[in-house]
């Protein structure tokens, strides 16, 4: 009995503390829908991933190499085709790490966070913008299958020295369309994510 009422104590505690938090967190969580509301008013969801599939180097996800899709799941996001949008369990560490050390120098942001990101907001380390990437985040994962998400996320992200999409920074750094990129090249250009300035083909490579 004595047991079952330290749990209890401990859950009733653990309550608290999670209430207090939504309440603290509260204006934050406004403030980003907002920031969320006004992009999606200004340009609509399905005509920004129009806008992107226009692009006369958008390639579909069967035109990039397999090498290269296993390695940025890997490397991004390991729980990409089990989450919904979000990896609770990066977030979770990376939120921990950032109490750690006291500054926010880790994201835990999924891939579909990534696109989300990539599509409307800026890359500053705002909590409001996080909030609003995520509601962007949550209404692909209803819009999209996996692969779509992966798809427009290959066709956006940047890869350093002004090369943004696969194709470009396969046509770029080897002469190559994105389907022919080697697993060694594939390896190099998912690295490039992580910081396209220092981690680009052509530093790694002098």
């Amino acid at each position: 009995m004595k047991h079952f009422k330290w749990i209890k104590k401990v859950l009733l505690y653990m309550l608290l503390l999670v209430s207090i938090a939504l309440i603290l967190s509260m204006p934050i969580i406004i403030s980003g829908y907002e920031i969320y509301k006004e992009a999606i008013e200004k340009v609509p969801l399905d005509m920004r991933i129009e806008q992107l599939k226009s692009d006369e180097d958008y390639v579909t996800i069967m035109e990039i190499s397999q090498h290269f899709k296993e390695k940025v799941i890997e490397s991004e996001d390991r729980r990409f085709y089990e989450h919904y949008g979000i990896n609770l369990t990066s977030t979770v560490r990376a939120l921990l790490k950032n109490i750690e050390v006291g500054a926010r120098v880790e994201g835990g942001s999924s891939i579909t966070q990534q696109l989300a990101k990539n599509m409307y907001f800026s890359f500053d380390k705002k909590y409001e913008r996080k909030i609003a990437e995520l509601f962007v985040s949550f209404d692909l994962e209803k819009m999209l299958d996996k692969d779509e998400i992966l798809e427009l996320y290959c066709n956006i992200a940047y890869f350093g020295e002004g090369r943004e999409g696969i194709r470009e920074a396969s046509r770029h750094y080897y002469g190559v369309e994105p389907i022919d990129l080697t697993e060694v090249q594939a390896d190099e250009l998912v690295r490039t994510l992580k910081s396209p300035s220092v981690y680009n083909p052509n530093s790694i490579n002098k």
